[in-house]
């Protein structure tokens, strides 16, 4: 009983956190710029610029992406105003925010200011909450411009494509190649070769290559957000298609380019160097390894492959996902590890269920690991989910919220998911050494070590969620100021430190 009244209590906490406003949601100060420590040996870490180790979790949001439509419902729902507030109220400090490039550039060397000031006032709402943005160029299969035209026949065994998000139609050059896949998207003969005219670099309208337009469209996205603190970061491509020989070194070769063209961006604009985040190939997504190889970088990038191990099949997460990771990492000089997207059926968290939620933010706590969740809110307009209606079932949808397929009705949050995601962490800390939070009986602890007069450590502890009194136990740190909300910070007096929570 108890614990059913402090899942209500939590549940009310996070509906209500925009409409009363509190100590965190009025505050909108100034975010603290990021940067890398790389480390080969250890493991490399995300730093603020107070000098703290800086763990980013939260959550992605699909609200600004393209999607290819499929049915009668929107492939997207918007961000609500609550939601930063709901998000906040989770503990989450970041979130990645996807962007379509057929948004961004809708015709060659022509972009979309409009759609780029909705991003910029999407940052400054999830801001005011404390909470950064990644903004992550987003694809699945290439793009929408890619669905097979009605009446198109396919060979046995196959079906015609789907259209998904990505690229705009103008970059797409597909050959003429069949629209049709047999069960893995990825697969279909369109798909691949627009990947390989990517990789390619073959010329597009006005002549200039495709994936030349993409490294540009890079550099204009940096200049406009240059100064802006709040912007964590950059994920070049999420999931690229390089499947075939030679297409990984190309896609490296384009991670070094978009680089480039982003850091003469921010120089042009005297703003701060942002992390710069970059994935392996789709393929790691369903192996669990393959790094791209090295390229030409500089110290402020973040490896940001996908730990979805067990996500899909029902199967467990393991810490040999995070060990591959961080070992993979260490090619590129240790940089640190993001994990862009993780996830699995939301009905996981049930209590009769396995807690893979649980279990994937203990190994994230255990290997310092930062990572944002797949997804907050997902339509059943979602291409994912045209494939399930056509084939005469009715899809489910990822997510916090629940949401209703034979009319797209949001049915409100998911009580056991919002629990098993609300939990105890680090935001920043100096010094960081470890951090453990054990969701059944609500005891945390971190420690490190930090000179005299280092900056806070800053910890978000759901106090609500464990019946709402609580005894903090610290060594080496004193009080600093009075909680904003759930979230505390703590001065540390000179040497080690260690900050522990335990409900009365």
């Amino acid at each position: 009983m108890r614990r059913r009244l402090a899942t209500v209590a939590l549940l009310a906490a996070l509906l209500v956190a925009a409409g009363a406003p509190t100590a965190l949601a009025a505050n909108h100060g100034g975010l603290p710029a990021l940067h890398a420590e790389p480390d080969a040996t250890h493991g490399g870490r995300i730093v603020d610029a107070r000098g703290r180790t800086a763990l980013l979790r939260g959550v992605n949001v699909n609200a600004l992406a393209e999607y290819w439509k499929g049915g009668d419902d929107p492939t997207v729902f918007p961000l609500e105003r609550r939601d930063p507030a709901r998000m906040a109220a989770i503990g989450w400090n970041t979130v990645r925010l996807l962007l379509s490039w057929s948004r961004v550039e809708p015709e060659p060397g022509r972009y979309d200011e409009r759609y780029l000031t909705r991003v910029a006032r999407t940052i400054r709402r999830l801001a005011r909450h404390r909470i950064y943005t990644i903004l992550d160029m987003h694809q699945d299969a290439w793009g929408p411009a890619l669905a097979a035209p009605p009446g198109t026949t396919c060979p046995a065994g196959a079906l015609p494509g789907l259209g998904w998000d990505g690229a705009p139609a103008w970059a797409t050059l597909d050959g003429g190649k069949p629209r049709c896949y047999s069960g893995i998207r990825e697969g279909n003969p369109a798909v691949l070769q627009s990947w390989a005219s990517f990789w390619d670099d073959a010329p597009g309208p006005g002549g200039v290559g495709i994936r030349t337009r993409f490294a540009r469209m890079w550099g204009h996205v940096a200049r406009r957000f240059a100064r802006d603190a709040a912007v964590a970061g950059y994920d070049l491509l999420n999931e690229p298609g390089a499947l075939q020989p030679g297409e990984p070194a190309a896609m490296s070769a384009m991670y070094g380019d978009a680089l480039a063209a982003i850091r003469t961006a921010e120089r042009a604009r005297r703003g701060q160097r942002h992390l710069v985040l970059f994935e392996p190939s789709v393929l790691f997504s369903v192996l669990g390894s393959g790094a791209p190889p090295d390229f030409a970088r500089d110290r402020d990038v973040v490896y940001a492959p996908h730990l979805y191990t067990g996500g899909f099949n029902g199967g467990p997460i393991t810490a040999q996902a995070f060990e591959t990771a961080i070992a993979e990492a260490r090619g590129f000089g240790g940089a640190p590890v993001l994990s862009g997207e993780w996830g699995s059926d939301p009905a996981r968290a049930a209590p009769s269920r396995d807690h893979y939620f649980r279990a994937h933010q203990d190994l994230q706590d255990r290997f310092g690991v930062s990572a944002t969740l797949w997804t907050w809110r997902e339509s059943c307009g979602d291409p994912h989910k045209v494939a399930d209606f056509r084939a005469g079932r009715l899809p489910d949808v990822w997510g916090e919220w629940d949401v209703r397929c034979t009319d797209n009705v949001i049915r409100g949050p998911r009580a056991d998911l919002v629990r098993e995601l609300t939990r105890a962490y680090v935001r920043a800390a100096p010094g960081l050494q470890s951090s453990a939070y054990t969701e059944a009986t609500g005891a945390f602890v971190a420690t490190g070590a930090a000179a005299r007069g280092a900056a806070p450590i800053e910890v978000f502890y759901p106090a609500a969620k464990h019946g709402g009194r609580i005894r903090v136990t610290l060594t080496g740190a004193r009080p600093l100021g009075r909680p904003r909300g759930a979230v505390a910070r703590y001065r540390p007096t000179g040497g080690a430190w260690r900050v522990a929570y335990a409900p009365r």
